[in-house]
């Protein structure tokens, strides 16, 4: 099946699958599809996520455009000339429901696997019998988020400056952290997925600064001299599909 993809946490979790089932074919990405390498680069752009060059989706003569609900504008699914798919990933449970359906459309045993796995460790996590890995490097930000919880400061999720922004616990990466036991912070009564806040309220929190959208670990001399908190990698929380699961496999002592 020949895909063009306009999701980048799809694109990579399609591209892997390619590597053992043959009749999965990329055939076009965004030019923020950048994992994995290098076989990203070797598939050609059409636009980005929230833009796109039908001229060129066409030419590449697809079975399938991949869209995803949040990532992507309803007008894609609209204009789009050839046969699409939306999927619609708002945490780790719609992930799940997602990688199953995609494994009946595109008849794949890779994605049927990632379905299971990730039904086993989002059990694991529901029955308090996931135990989280000493050795993996982001233990020591947990072990942080403890420390500041008992000086009565609440994490909050960080992804923009001018103005401050913060993710909120209804979001794929809210559901992510709430895996790993954390419940992201919002100022009261914000049902905002994504609320912007005050440089006072970061203060009274334990920021966890992630290294996109916005480009933190750039300015992370200056934040240590400013806030609480700790560097995070954006795309194990943000990225979903192999890459959630890689992070949370590799942090959990499964086998």
């Amino acid at each position: 099946m020949r895909i063009v993809s306009l999701v980048p946490s799809w694109t990579e979790t399609l591209l892997e699958a390619a590597r053992s089932e043959r009749h999965i074919e990329v055939v076009g990405r965004t030019r923020f599809c950048v994992h994995p390498q290098p076989e990203c680069k070797d598939v050609p752009v059409v636009g980005g996520t929230k833009d796109v060059h039908w001229d060129r989706v066409v030419n590449l003569k697809p079975d399938l455009l991949l869209l995803d609900q949040e990532e992507n504008p309803k007008f894609m699914a609209e204009a789009s000339p050839v046969p699409w798919l939306a999927t619609h990933v708002t945490s780790l449970e719609s992930l799940q429901d997602e990688l199953g359906r995609l494994s009946c459309h595109l008849q794949s045993e890779s994605f049927r696997r990632w379905t299971e796995e990730l039904r086993t460790l989002r059990a694991e996590a529901a029955t308090g019998s996931l135990t989280l890995a000493s050795t993996h490097p982001f233990f020591e930000t947990l072990g942080l988020l403890k420390s500041a919880a008992a000086q009565l400061l609440p994490p909050a999720y960080v992804i923009w400056r001018d103005p401050w922004m913060v993710v909120g616990p209804t979001t794929f990466i809210g559901s992510v952290w709430q895996h790993l036991g954390v419940e992201l912070s919002v100022p009261t009564g914000d049902e905002q997925k994504y609320p912007e806040v005050s440089e006072e309220f970061l203060k009274s929190h334990f920021c966890l600064f992630s290294s996109e959208p916005f480009p933190f670990a750039r300015h992370w001399s200056h934040l240590q001299k400013e806030f609480s908190g700790a560097l995070v990698d954006g795309e194990s929380f943000s990225w979903f599909g192999i890459r959630t699961l890689r992070f949370l496999r590799e942090l959990s002592t499964r086998p």
